[in-house]
C-alpha cells in the first residue's frame, strides 16, 4: 500500500479554503519564514477517505479479532463509553477552562466526574485518595515512586533501594531508577511466587519499598502477600501495587487489605477504555491516608455548597506530574464502565476472566509445557520448549496464529520462563471464541511435530511475510520523506 504522500497529485484538492484575511506579520524574522511551501499531500476527499479506510482494514483490533495479549488486558471497549466521551459538553471543554474566571462554573460536570472517580477507585482499592493526573501505567509507576521518595525525605529516612521481583514488568525497575533508587531483584520460588527467604535476605534499613504485581506476571496470586508487606513495613518501607493485573481481582479483593500503601491502576486495561497503538492511557495513583499530603497538585475537592473546585495549596505535594487533570476522556470512559457494571458486575468480570484463563490452561496443558500448573488467575503462561526439539520456537507459533486470524499472545515474557507464551483471554470473550483459539493452538502443536518448516515460514496470509524484527528495532524508518 502506497504512502499518502506517494498518492499525491499536484494541484488536486479536497477543500477550497477562503483567502486569508489575516495580514502577514512584519515582526517575523525573514530567516524563520519558509522558502517553499510545506510538503503536504494533495488529494481529493475521496482519495483521503479511501486511503485511511483501507489503512484501517490492515489494523488488528479487539473490534475485529481475538486479542489474547497477556499482561495487557486487551478486552472489548463498550461503545456506550465511547459515545458518552464524545458528548459535546465533555469533548469540547478546553483543558485550561477550570482555571479561567468563569471556567469553574462551566466545568462543574467534568470536575464532578474527576471527584466521583476518585471516590470510586478508593472504594475499589481501599486507598484513601487518588490523583487522576498520570497519563499511562508507567507514568503512574513513576508518580507512585516519587510519592514514596517524598515520604521518606519528609521523615528523614536514608533509603536507597527498591525491591522488585524477577518476574516484574520491565517498567518497574525503570521507574525506580528514574526516581533515583537502586533496584534489587528478588527471585521467584519453584511455585512462581516471590521467594520469602530471599526477600528477607535483602530487606534492610535502606529499603525504601517494594514494587509488586498481584497476581504476578505468571498469573499466580502471591499467597504470602501479607507476609511480604509486613516484611517491608518492618523497616519503614512502603509497598507499591502495580495495577496491571487488577482485572483478576477487581471487586473481589482490595490491595489496601493486602498491605499496599500505593496503587497505580491502568484504566485502559481493567476498566475497558481504549488501549493499544501506544495509547491513549490513564494511570491514576492512589495512596493510604499517611501519604495523602504527597499527591500531585491539583486535587478536585467538594465545597460545602456542593460545588467542585481545584486545590493547589499542598506544601508537601510532589508537584505537577502532568498537564491539566489527566487524560480526561479516558477517565470518563472508565467512569461510565464502572457505573454501568456496578459492584456485582465488576466482581463477575473478574470471575469470568479467571474462568476463561483456566479453561485455556486446562485445554492446552497436554500440548505445550506448563511450568506452573496450579490454578491461575486472569492469565496463564505456557512454554514452547517442547516444540524447540523440532526447531520451532514461541515466535513461530505466534506468527502461525496470525495466519489463523488470531493476534499472538505475549511471547518471551515473563523472561523467567523459557520460550514463554502468556495468554490472557479476559472476560469479554465467548466460549466459542476460546474454543476456536484452542483448536488452532492444538493444530499448531501438531504441525510443530509433523511439518515444522511450515511454521517457520509463517505468516503467509499477510501483506508482508516474516520480518527481521531485530533490524527493524535497531533501524527505525517509518517513512522516507
Amino acid at each position: 500500500m502506497k504512502l499518502i504522500f506517494d498518492k499525491s497529485v499536484p494541484g488536486r484538492g479536497g477543500v477550497l479554503p477562503p483567502s486569508s484575511d489575516v495580514p502577514t506579520s512584519i515582526h517575523i524574522k525573514k530567516e524563520l519564514l519558509r522558502s517553499a511551501d510545506a510538503r503536504l499531500p494533495e488529494l481529493s476527499e475521496l482519495d483521503v477517505v479511501r486511503h485511511f479506510t483501507q489503512l484501517s482494514r490492515r489494523n488488528f483490533s479487539i473490534d475485529t479479532n481475538f486479542y489474547p495479549l497477556g499482561s495487557c488486558t486487551m478486552k472489548y471497549n463498550p461503545k456506550v463509553a465511547e459515545r458518552i466521551a464524545s458528548y459535546p459538553g465533555f469533548a469540547h471543554l478546553h483543558p485550561l477552562m477550570p482555571q479561567l474566571r468563569m471556567g469553574g462554573v462551566l466545568t462543574q460536570g467534568a470536575l464532578e466526574v474527576l471527584y466521583d472517580m476518585d471516590k470510586l477507585l478508593c472504594e475499589i482499592t481501599g486507598m484513601a485518595g487518588f490523583t487522576m493526573q498520570p497519563m499511562a501505567g508507567a507514568h503512574g509507576e513513576l508518580t507512585g515512586i516519587m510519592i514514596m521518595a517524598a515520604f521518606h525525605r519528609d521523615r528523614g529516612n536514608k533509603k536507597t533501594t527498591v525491591l522488585i521481583p524477577d518476574s516484574a514488568h520491565g517498567t518497574n525497575p525503570a521507574s525506580a531508577a528514574i526516581a533515583g533508587y537502586k533496584v534489587v531483584s528478588v527471585p521467584s520460588d519453584s511455585a512462581g511466587m516471590m521467594d520469602i527467604d530471599a526477600l528477607k535476605g535483602v530487606v534492610n534499613n535502606e529499603t525504601a519499598g517494594l514494587m509488586l504485581t498481584c497476581p504476578n506476571t505468571l498469573g499466580i496470586f502471591e499467597k504470602n502477600i501479607r507476609q511480604i508487606c509486613d516484611c517491608i513495613h518492618s523497616v519503614d518501607g512502603l509497598c507499591y501495587y502495580d495495577g496491571a493485573n487488577l482485572n483478576a481481582i477487581v471487586g473481589k479483593a482490595k490491595p489496601a487489605d493486602f498491605g499496599f500503601d500505593i496503587v497505580h491502576l491502568n484504566l485502559h486495561k481493567t476498566f475497558a477504555t481504549a488501549h493499544g497503538g501506544g495509547g491513549p492511557g490513564a494511570g491514576p495513583v492512589g495512596v493510604v491516608k499517611k501519604l495523602l499530603d504527597y499527591l500531585p497538585v491539583s486535587i478536585v475537592v467538594k465545597r460545602n455548597d456542593g460545588t467542585f473546585a481545584l486545590e493547589y495549596d499542598r506544601p508537601k505535594s510532589i508537584g505537577y506530574i502532568a498537564p491539566f487533570y489527566g487524560n480526561f476522556a479516558i477517565i470518563l470512559r472508565a467512569y461510565v464502565y464502572i457505573l454501568m457494571l456496578g459492584k456485582e458486575g465488576l466482581k463477575e468480570a473478574a470471575e469470568n476472566a479467571v474462568l476463561n484463563a483456566n479453561y485455556i490452561k486446562e485445554k492446552l496443558k497436554d500440548y505445550y509445557d506448563l511450568p506452573f500448573p496450579q490454578i491461575c488467575k486472569h492469565e496463564c503462561v505456557f512454554s514452547a520448549e517442547k516444540q524447540t526439539a523440532n526447531g520451532v520456537h514461541a515466535i513461530d507459533i505466534a506468527k502461525a496464529l496470525i495466519d489463523a486470524g488470531f493476534h499472538p499472545p505475549t511471547v518471551y515474557f515473563p523472561a523467567i520462563v523459557k520460550e514463554s507464551m502468556m495468554i490472557e483471554p479476559t472476560e469479554t470473550e465467548s466460549k466459542e471464541t476460546l474454543d476456536a483459539f484452542i483448536e488452532v493452538m492444538k493444530a499448531i502443536a501438531e504441525t510443530a511435530k509433523n511439518d515444522p518448516e511450515k511454521l517457520k515460514a509463517a505468516p503467509v496470509t499477510t501483506p508482508v511475510g516474516r520480518l527481521d524484527e531485530t533490524a527493524a528495532a535497531k533501524n527505525v524508518d517509518i517513512a522516507e520523506l
